[in-house]
């Protein structure tokens, strides 16, 4: 009889769960749990896994092949069950091949057969809403019931290239929401004397989702009944409370009965921890980069990497990837759940930058077996 692993069940869950005894002929001591309310219990096995792609460039690489790499994640992630496959949106910076994202989400697509394909997200403030609808239209008439449009509201790139993007234009707080407003306006069907009308993109009604790394995309998923994604893979501090006012404050809507929140973390999965480690000191070396304004291609693993750090880079490599989910096969099990514990999140999304793509695709299975062991409770 295979061994159950233990699942914590932490402090906020207790008051909205109990153990129930699902009495079986092999082992009469297995706990089920569920929701006071009937909802199960959100578990590792339950909880949807979906992937955000920045399509990194590796050193010595081009990008050419930085797309091809993509495609084959994507069509790995689809035989896996991954749910979405996400394409962010990034300007002017090496390393990163992601700023066409439409471009790469048809490019996606084509490649897949079953999986949703999206934006993760379009930085609509670099955009005339207008133009994201016509693009996304078009992907939702070729591409049926598959695509996702994820909007930010950060630049996604540095004042230099922001005002390149912009031109002349300044950005109010008002700006976002009214754009969003008109987004989704203009995937809707068009009305009766309707003077502006996305073609292709009315009537399409493309999934939107708000993302943020702060609280204010929280509450304005919120105020409109949008479902909410929190990028804790580069920005962790704020995840918990984000996803507390999100659902504290949410208001059903034509489209989202209930909340629905995901968050984004990085995987780096391997054969043994100390392996993983090796590998995400790729990712150690971008969030330096990041950190001191020195940006590169995506580089090699570096044996021993945070040791030659000083103590300050070593804390603001730990803090950006406070979420990262690193190790092997145990480890990554039990940081996944650890995470679905306390987050109690609908759907997790991975970030798996690994140097060596094959490596990386290794990473993905490692966190799907994760899903499949049988859990107990403690």
């Amino acid at each position: 009889m295979p061994l159950r692993k233990k699942v914590s069940i932490c402090k906020h869950q207790f008051e909205k769960y109990r153990l129930v005894p699902k009495f079986e002929l092999d082992n009469p001591c297995f706990y089920q749990a569920t929701k006071l309310e009937g909802m199960p219990l959100k578990t590792l096995a339950n909880t949807p896994l979906s992937m955000l792609d920045l399509v990194a460039v590796r050193e010595g690489g081009t990008v050419a092949q930085a797309i091809a790499n993509a495609v084959d994640a994507a069509r790995h992630a689809e035989a896996l069950g991954f749910s979405r496959y996400w394409l962010a949106e990034h300007h002017n910076m090496p390393g990163l091949a992601c700023s066409s994202t439409a471009v790469l989400v048809g490019h996606i697509a084509a490649a897949t057969r079953r999986i949703r394909v999206g934006s993760g997200g379009v930085m609509l403030p670099n955009h005339a809403p207008l133009v994201v609808a016509e693009a996304f239209g078009t992907l939702a008439e070729i591409y049926p019931g598959r695509i996702d449009l994820g909007l930010g509201r950060a630049p996604g790139t540095d004042p230099l290239t922001m005002r390149a993007l912009r031109r002349n234009r300044v950005e109010s707080e008002e700006d976002f929401p009214r754009d969003v407003a008109e987004l989704a306006q203009l995937l809707e069907p068009a009305a009766a004397g309707q003077r502006l009308i996305a073609t292709p993109g009315a009537g399409t009604r493309v999934p939107i989702w708000l993302l943020g790394s702060s609280l204010y995309s929280a509450q304005l998923a919120a105020q409109r009944g949008l479902p909410y994604a929190f990028a804790s893979h580069f920005a962790p501090r704020l995840l918990m409370q984000a996803i507390d006012i999100y659902r504290s404050t949410f208001r059903p809507s034509a489209t989202l009965a209930r909340p629905h929140v995901m968050a984004c973390i990085p995987l780096v999965a391997a054969s043994t921890d100390e392996e993983a480690q090796w590998l995400a000191s790729s990712i150690y070396q971008r969030v330096l980069g990041i950190v001191t304004g020195v940006r590169r291609a995506l580089q090699p693993p570096i044996e021993n990497f945070l040791a030659r750090c000083q103590p300050q880079e070593v804390a603001a490599i730990r803090d950006f990837l406070a979420m990262a989910v690193i190790g092997g096969p145990q480890t990554v099990r039990q940081q996944l759940e650890d995470t679905i514990a306390r987050t109690e999140v609908d759907e997790l999304m991975l970030v798996c930058d690994v140097f060596d793509p094959v490596l990386r695709l290794r990473s993905l299975d490692i966190a799907v077996a994760a899903k499949t062991e049988p859990l107990e409770f403690a």
